[in-house]
């Protein structure tokens, strides 16, 4: 009897070890359940990965090769190879969907085009939704049938829905292609017709419809603020209110109050208009081709309120090269100790760490 009571004391000590074992691992086999995989291709890697890197989410955004024959491609040979640019998304499902990131994925591209993406012809620019399991499979496939039922695009949508091959990352030199070489990449999208594209399909909806009425905004709005806002009016150098502002805080749209540059960005660029290397929030920020004055500029709005800001040029001091030139009646300052009251609190960390 004595040696069976010992048997379940061991036993009993046995499976209280197993149960405390499983719950210190719960947490790590929680957080692997939390990330999940996306597959994409939209032309030119390059700009699929800043949208998704933008998305709330998303942890990365991987430039590579799929959909060929060959082992360990590279970029000089990943087309012979049958291999098409595309993008591997490690995301967690727990705060954005595999829906919504088709949903994001759809306004990147033109998915009417079979033989590649804007100025990029071939196969290896074409597009393509690789799905990892059969539950992505019917989310793209219900995706896909939606949007075309949408009427969004002038002709039927043909970017198929395949099962994923192995993928390969590309070159290192093709990772955040758009961070380490800005004006480069600001080129080469500007002339691939792909923002045209997406602005003339997109462009009401993405900057959402308007809030305000004409009489409404009149109103609100001075003089000054209404015609450059609304009528992309440029206000004076040198006699404008944020030009030479040197207090720490972030400038928001004046019609909407989304937060679009912050005066950690902010420098003397000697033009007597307040002068950015950066947007605060780029998601805010909406650039457009502007080619009023006998040549060819890149003007700014706002996304939400739909606001002329001004324009970026590419002459600005690094790390960015650029210089995002404003209108200070576009804008409204929102000093430090205001943040939180005004409901910008989460701005703050970025002035305690300076």
């Amino acid at each position: 009897m004595k040696m069976i009571g010992q048997i379940v004391e061991n036993a009993g000590l046995l499976l209280l070890g197993l149960a405390l074992l499983s719950l210190l691992s719960a947490p790590e086999a929680s957080a692997a359940e939390k990330r999940a995989k996306a597959i994409f291709a939209g032309g030119c890697f390059w700009c699929m990965e800043k949208p998704f890197e933008q998305m709330d989410g998303v942890f990365s955004v991987t430039s590579g090769y799929i959909g060929g024959t060959t082992k360990n491609p590279s970029y000089e040979n990943y087309g012979a190879g049958g291999h098409i640019e595309a993008v591997e998304i490690v995301y967690d499902p727990a705060k954005v969907s595999y829906p919504k990131l088709l949903e994001l994925f759809w306004r990147q591209i033109d998915p009417t085009d079979s033989g590649g993406q804007f100025v990029d012809r071939g196969h290896a620019y074409t597009s393509g939704v690789f799905y990892l399991d059969e539950e992505q499979r019917q989310l793209a496939e219900k995706s896909k049938k939606e949007m075309d039922a949408r009427k969004v695009f002038a002709k039927p949508i043909v970017t198929p829905i395949l099962a994923a091959t192995p993928f390969y990352p590309a070159e290192e030199y093709h990772q955040d292609y758009y961070k380490k070489n800005p004006i480069r990449y600001r080129i080469y999208r500007g002339g691939s017709g792909r923002d045209q594209f997406l602005e003339k399909v997109w462009g009401d909806e993405k900057r959402g419809a308007r809030k305000w009425s004409e009489a409404e905004l009149r109103k609100r709005l001075t003089p000054l603020q209404y015609k450059v806002t609304q009528e992309e009016g440029t206000e004076p150098s040198f006699r404008n209110e944020f030009w030479d502002n040197k207090r720490h805080g972030i400038y928001v749209d004046i019609v909407s109050g989304e937060p679009l540059f912050s005066s950690l960005d902010k420098y003397d660029s000697g033009t007597g208009w307040p002068s950015f290397i950066r947007p605060l929030k780029p998601e805010n920020i909406v650039e457009r081709e502007d080619r009023r004055l006998f040549g060819k500029r890149t003007e700014v709005r706002s996304r939400e309120g739909n606001s002329h800001l001004g324009h970026v040029f590419d002459d600005g001091p690094q790390p960015t090269g650029l210089r995002y030139c404003l209108n200070s009646a576009a804008l409204r300052f929102i000093p430090v100790a205001d943040l939180e009251k005004e409901g910008y609190g989460e701005f703050i960390p970025l002035f305690q760490k300076k």
